[in-house]
């Protein structure tokens, strides 16, 4: 559901969002503790994270997004004084484990190294939209 305008139906689902983003960088961080699961999973929950937390500032500010996955086209979207958290090479390289974190294909796998680091381009963002989402 994407509300029309920045008003206070905006605001509530820019939270939820957001909250939905948090969730997922939660469940990202924390299976960078566990050796049994592959990292993969934790840089698809990270771009997940990510991509939440871009539209949720979106939402609030109501503007529309495609159905996309996408970072840098998203954060294309955000208005000129709002930074996305992490810079064009960062979010192209996260935006790529929407699809390569889901599906075994030519790629090596991901790496606990690559883990950590979509955690922490996730969690960039995630601050960048706290400050944006009210009441976050």
């Amino acid at each position: 559901m994407q509300p029309e305008g920045p008003g206070r139906e905006a605001q509530l689902e820019a939270r939820r969002w957001l909250a939905t983003a948090e969730e997922d960088l939660l469940g990202a961080t924390a299976m960078l503790e566990r050796d049994d699961v592959a990292p993969r999973l934790a840089c698809f929950l990270a771009q997940q994270a990510a991509e939440k937390a871009l539209k949720a500032r979106l939402i609030g500010c109501g503007i529309a997004f495609p159905r996309i996955h996408d970072l840098l086209a998203l954060r294309a979207l955000l208005r000129s004084d709002m930074p996305a958290g992490l810079d064009d090479a960062d979010l192209a390289e996260l935006s790529a484990w929407a699809v390569e974190a889901r599906y075994p294909g030519d790629l090596p796998d991901a790496t606990a190294a690559d883990a950590r680091t979509a955690v922490a381009g996730a969690r960039a963002i995630l601050v960048a939209a706290r400050g944006d989402v009210a009441g976050a």
